[in-house]
């Protein structure tokens, strides 16, 4: 993985989660980075030095609002050719789609799906150009099967899987690939709170309350680790990979093989 040295890794919604997980392992095999989403400035600050006097690379910090397509090409020019480009942001909206408003849909869309396009389209010259490029779109186990009171996201998430196919057939005369990735469950702060609350009322030691969590879901009966996604990240991006593109890869403890 030292020949990813010196490369410059976009990784959007990177400020903590899978985003932050990505932005680390990149940078430890001597990427470049410009980590983009929301956070308080002083503690983002704070996560790139830390990155920067760790891992001895280049950190940059982009809040930009990816619904604004102006935003995102303004961003990807201050940071100068990229050479792996990983759409992770996200955002999320519970509802019945009868209850769903047209703005929360018009968000997910925008950000889940138009922001990965607009990236893409910004990144793709300069790829050409130098015939190396990987792109890696973060879909979702909701990519690959549907779910209830999710509709945004259980859309943008599939039609991702789509972008991710359309880009790679696009782009098999150059060395560039384009994958997307799909996670299960995951350890975040919201299923963390899930399991606390299951703790306390059920009175369960933490691997019991995770496979109640994730029962009739996860088979493994265990939360997905960022770093376990972010290390397959990391691999679709070596030289070794170059033939793997166009794949939508689950990683998901075994959901999608039910």
């Amino acid at each position: 993985m030292a020949s990813l040295s010196g490369k410059r890794a976009l990784v959007t919604g990177s400020t903590q989660g899978l985003g932050l997980a990505v932005v680390r392992r990149l940078a430890s095999v001597g990427c470049d980075i410009l980590m983009h989403g929301l956070g308080d400035p002083d503690a983002v600050a704070a996560i790139q030095r830390q990155i920067e006097s760790e891992f001895r690379v280049r950190c940059m910090y982009s809040s930009a609002d990816l619904r604004n397509p102006a935003l995102i090409e303004q961003m990807m020019t201050v940071f100068g050719a990229i050479d792996i480009l990983v759409n992770n942001a996200v955002v999320r909206h519970v509802a019945a789609i009868e209850s769903l408003s047209a703005a929360d849909w018009d968000e997910d869309v925008a950000v889940n799906l138009s922001a990965a396009f607009h990236t893409i389209r910004f990144a793709l010259p300069g790829m050409k150009t130098r015939n190396w490029g990987r792109i890696i779109n973060v879909s979702s186990i909701y990519g690959l099967v549907g779910a209830s009171n999710r509709a945004g996201y259980v859309t943008t998430k599939t039609a991702l899987i789509g972008l991710t196919r359309a880009v790679a057939l696009e782009t098999t005369s150059f060395d560039i690939t384009c994958n997307a990735v799909c996670p299960g469950t995951s350890a975040t702060s919201l299923h963390e709170a899930s399991l606390t609350t299951l703790r306390e009322t059920q009175n369960l030691e933490r691997d019991a309350a995770e496979r109640l969590l994730l029962s009739g879901k996860q088979p493994t009966g265990r939360l997905i680790a960022p770093d376990g996604v972010a290390a397959l990240i990391v691999s679709l991006c070596s030289p070794e990979s170059r033939d793997i593109t166009g794949a939508a890869i689950p990683i998901d403890g075994g959901w999608s093989a039910m």
